[in-house]
């Protein structure tokens, strides 16, 4: 039997590269979504919302193609990982925002 440690390295570096194309997805819908929806929704709810269905659906998408079987502790881990992706979401496309703008304006 092979031994499992060898292939963490690899395993998060997948991890964190489905996390920022998970990012990438959720803050393109949101900015979508926020020019169909009324102005009334909180733009942090849509993200949150977003994020978890976008990810929920990456995760279902994973166990059919690589045809693993659905367990409970993976839908789990899915969820989690839907609030890191909310998190990262709501707070990258601000910052980033934020950066672009101080950036902007250094050079006018």
């Amino acid at each position: 039997m092979e031994n499992i440690i060898q292939y963490i390295p690899t395993v998060i570096s997948y991890i964190l590269v489905a996390v920022a194309i998970l990012v990438a997805a959720t803050n393109i819908i949101t900015q979508v979504l926020k020019g169909i929806l009324p102005k009334t929704l909180p733009t942090n709810i849509l993200a949150f919302v977003v994020a978890m269905v976008v990810t929920l659906a990456a995760f279902f998408a994973v166990l059919q193609i690589i045809g693993l079987a659905f367990r409970w502790y993976l839908l789990a881990g899915a969820i989690v990982l839907g609030f890191a992706v909310a998190y990262a979401a709501m707070y990258s496309f601000d910052k980033l925002k934020q950066i672009l703008e101080s950036i902007a304006k250094n050079q006018v």
